[in-house]
């Protein structure tokens, strides 16, 4: 068909190669609803590509690319990097037998980019249909998107947005691209003069096609392919019909490959129908499949799932039987598994599913690719009803394990407990005790604390009951980690103890580095140093014997137990450390966590765009687990109290009801504070009376001292009279016990600025007071700065300034960075689920992104801020005049 009305994106495309040829790498993100054009859009840039020129000093200079495709699979469980075994057939070579054979990921990521770096001069790489794409394909993504440097590489995504939701695995991905690289490219539905035109040049009346079509290309063209007189209602009418006109024996083939996601090898047409040359043509000639490289597909991904939907159910698991077959014939020779798989699913054949399966989960496993291992192993278990108990057990064991590594825990709880029953019902103790103290970390993430203790308890008691192992050790660094998170130091020293000298007895490395995290942790949590020893030797275990998820463990918590005492310059190196440690072996978990660590830090320090830029990226991710989401969540909302913006109590109360589930003064407490501030920023410290009070019972139980220093410095500041500061310590103390000017100094030399100004409020000299108001006034904290004016004024101070901040003198409303971000896009007319969509961010936090903005510019509408953000220079003229139009208000009308 014809290419209409992409001119301009085939333009961009041609720039952004031309880009990448110079050396600085791009990706591109094209999306579109299915049908709309993508693959046909590619296809016209890499025939275009070899004649595209661009004019550089006067002269033509061509640009030459390699180009590369790679497709994911609508099976319903991916084959694990099928994208890159596509491409490194089209290299040739050694590539492809040297990934095939590679043990583990990285190998494979590596021989990747040796690849790609080998090739020379400037490389097209294309990943089609990416909502489709398995785990390991999007950590390859991720990891060439994070390398571009080295590389003149042009990485495309072609995607469904349709398909992509707020959880969607590929939106996570794109959140942590280098947004410096990353380009977007939306492809629109054609116009109804496009579609007019294609009519005619068909010989057809236009007569509601647009209407009937949307504009939707493939759509149309299906359309005009039915015989005149009976236009489609929908995609499916004019597939059937199409359908329909074949020969028995064409559509015997169309059914065929309508079973097969992808591509139907001419081998596997030989195999299954044998000799229907003439067949394969008529459904060619009627554009019912083409010819790709050999193999036979459908034109489009929808046609293949209308046929494949109007199918029988007997006629099609014969179909995948009778494929099933033919690939076992050919196994050995490059059939990937998660094929076998799913035929043998399809056609219910359990047998084959037991065999192939699980095997097909430890390749996947192996890839990281734990979505598709999960789904195996789920494949499995439906099929595994006449197994052995102990062969049902491990399933269940493993299928348990890759949910748990997923963040399923639910479906990872009930799965362990069917272990568990299965090795009661043995008699396997050993086994047994196993599982309850796995049951008693899921039950941990899933914040039910009292199960994951009372799990842990059994544990103990059964593996006591025989000789000591390698599941007694974990077993007893598991109670040691659990009294960790809830600061109950002498227990977790206790239990660490022996699980550090039962690892040692038995040669166990990897549960002696976490032990040795479990005690380091809880005695820096109480102000010994001596913590930090332990938990810099269970780093370097972990480190030394490849270690890697308790590499990333030591790393938060080091990170983490000295930001507690804000000791930003050894943070930092943890942090700089951590970070890319979890970013090379893509343990993103603990590298989101450690973005907290690192946004709380910013805020304290003032770098409160960096704080929320850190914070945001936490709380979009859509796979961030609670214990990551509580402090990002906090971050925001603190920083929007200390900005004066609107939204702060709603992002608080959501972290406090994250909190309180799990029972652990480290999240509760941090949340309450934050709460705390925020009330009294906005004179209304009383409310927090009895949160404060429950909080502060559980900080007796489970002190940690830097905190239980602030809670007794709010609870103070509530009542005058309240003296307690049980196992209190730190700069808040300080204040708590009215020694303010002592500890803002401390506060200074830690570089908290804020903190140093909020602690001056206490203070009646009047050089602290406006000490305090300049610092809060950088930082733009408006309402502490208001309550410093306030005091000063009824002080008798004079000549107390008003206190413009600096950085919005050419932006007089006080517009943050991502207020004036969000009110671009306001100006180009879009509304709040696609700026969303375009941040990455929810859309309550637009809808407070654009609360704010309304009352910062004291407007009553989207299109008035529009138009006032044109006039003062904020957003382009052109922008502003077309969003208010749009929105039924003329730029001058504000």
């Amino acid at each position: 068909m014809t290419l209409l009305e992409r001119d301009q994106q085939l333009a961009l495309l041609h720039q952004w190669a031309a880009e990448a040829a110079n050396g600085a790498g791009r990706i591109v993100l094209l999306s579109g609803e299915a049908g709309i054009g993508k693959t046909s859009l590619l296809q016209h840039f890499a025939r275009d590509a070899e004649l595209h020129a661009e004019r550089v000093g006067g002269r033509v200079q061509r640009t030459a690319a390699r180009f590369l495709w790679g497709g994911c699979e609508s099976l319903f469980t991916p084959h694990p990097l099928a994208p890159l075994y596509d491409i490194a057939r089209q290299i040739g070579g050694s590539f492809a037998p040297a990934i095939l054979h590679a043990d583990r990921r990285e190998i494979v990521f590596n021989l990747t980019i040796d690849q790609l770096m080998q090739l020379g001069g400037p490389t097209v790489l294309i990943i089609e249909d990416a909502h489709w794409a398995d785990e390991a394909t999007l950590d390859l993504v991720k990891f060439l998107g994070r390398r571009l440097r080295q590389m003149k590489l042009l990485l495309i995504l072609s995607y469904r947005a349709d398909e992509i939701g707020k959880t969607h695995l590929l939106r996570g991905v794109i959140g942590e691209l280098p947004a410096a690289n990353l380009r977007r490219l939306e492809l629109e539905p054609l116009s109804e003069g496009a579609v007019t035109w294609l009519a005619a040049a068909a010989g057809r009346p236009a007569a509601d096609l647009y209407r009937v079509t949307c504009g939707n290309p493939f759509f149309v063209t299906e359309a005009l392919a039915v015989p005149q007189g009976s236009a489609p209602a929908t995609v499916r009418d004019a597939v059937i019909a199409r359908l329909q006109r074949l020969s028995p024996e064409a559509r015997g083939i169309a059914d065929l490959v309508a079973v097969v996601p992808g591509r139907t090898e001419r081998w596997l047409l030989e195999r299954t129908v044998g000799d229907q040359a003439d067949a394969i043509a008529e459904c060619l000639a009627a554009g019912m499949v083409i010819d790709a490289d050999g193999a036979v597909a459908f034109r489009h991904e929808l046609a293949r799932r209308v046929v494949e939907a109007h199918l029988t159910v007997p006629r099609r698991q014969d179909l995948h039987a009778c494929i099933l077959y033919a690939l076992q014939q050919r196994f050995g020779e490059a059939v990937p598994l998660a094929r076998l798989v799913y035929h043998a699913d399809q056609s219910n054949d359990s047998a084959s599913v037991l065999r192939y399966a699980p095997v097909a989960a430890e390749q996947a496993a192996a890839l990281n690719a734990h979505r598709e291992a999960a789904a195996h192993y789920e494949s499995a278990l439906r099929h595994a009803g006449s197994l052995p108990p102990d062969q049902r057990a491990r399933l269940y064991e493993r299928f348990s394990y890759e949910c748990y590594v997923v963040d399923r825990i639910e479906e990872a709880v009930a799965s362990r407990r069917h272990a568990l029953a299965l090795w009661c019902e043995i008699g396997d103790k050993l086994r047994e005790g196993d599982n309850l103290r796995w049951l008693s970390r899921l039950s941990w993430f899933n914040g039910r604390k009292d199960d994951s203790e009372e799990f842990a308890k059994q544990a103990i008691a059964c593996l006591n009951a025989l000789p000591p192992g390698p599941e007694l050790a974990m077993a007893c660094s598991n109670c040691a980690q659990l009294y960790m998170l809830s600061n109950r130091t002498a227990l977790a020293l206790e239990w660490g103890a022996k699980a550090i000298a039962l690892a040692e007895m038995l040669g166990e490395m990897e549960i002696l580095s976490h032990a040795l995290n479990n005690v380091g942790t809880a005695r820096l949590t109480m102000l010994d140093e001596g913590g930090r020893a332990d938990l810099e030797r269970s780093l370097q275990i972990a480190l030394d014997l490849g270690y890697k998820e308790q590499a990333a463990r030591a790393y938060t918590n080091l990170a983490t137990t000295t930001m507690r005492i804000y000791r930003f310059d050894a943070v930092d190196d943890y942090l700089a450390q951590g970070i890319p440690f979890c970013e090379s072996f893509d343990l993103d978990a603990w590298g989101r966590y450690m973005k907290t660590v690192r946004a709380i830090m910013n805020l304290e320090r003032g770098q409160w765009d960096l704080a929320a830029e850190d914070a945001e990226a936490v709380v979009r991710h859509p796979l961030t687990a609670p214990i990551s989401k509580i402090p990002a969540l906090t971050v925001l909302g603190l920083l929007r109290a200390r900005r004066g913006e609107a939204g702060a109590d709603e992002y608080l109360e959501d972290a406090r009801q994250m909190a309180l589930p799990t029972g652990e003064m480290q999240r509760i407490g941090f949340v309450t504070l934050a709460r705390a501030e925020s009330a009294w920023l906005q004179g209304r410290l009383p409310d927090m009376a009895d949160e404060l009070a429950e909080t502060w019972q559980l900080a007796i139980a489970q002190p940690e001292p830097w905190m239980n220093g602030a809670l007794a410095m709010w609870r103070r500041r509530l009542d005058p009279e309240c003296e307690d500061c049980s196992s209190s310590a730190g700069l808040f103390l300080e204040q708590m016990l009215g020694r303010s000017a002592a500890a803002a100094e401390g506060w200074a030399a830690r570089g908290c600025i804020y903190l140093q100004a909020a602690a001056l409020v206490d203070s009646d000299n009047e050089d602290d007071l406006r000490t305090a108001l300049n610092l809060a006034d950088e930082l733009g904290a408006a309402p502490l700065a208001g309550m410093l004016r306030r005091k000063l004024r009824a002080g008798g101070a004079r000549a107390v300034k008003r206190g413009a901040q600096a950085r919005h003198r050419q932006n007089p409303f006080g517009l943050t960075t991502r207020e004036l971000g969000v009110l671009a896009h306001l100006a180009e007319g879009r509304r709040n689920a696609e700026i969303a969509g375009r941040l990455f961010v929810s859309e309550k936090t637009v809808d407070h992104h654009v609360s704010a903005i309304l009352g910062k510019l004291d407007v009553r509408s989207r299109g008035e801020a529009a138009a006032l953000a044109a006039r003062l220079g904020l957003v382009s003229t052109d922008a502003g005049v077309v969003a208010a139009a749009k929105m039924g208000n003329p730029p001058d009308a504000a």
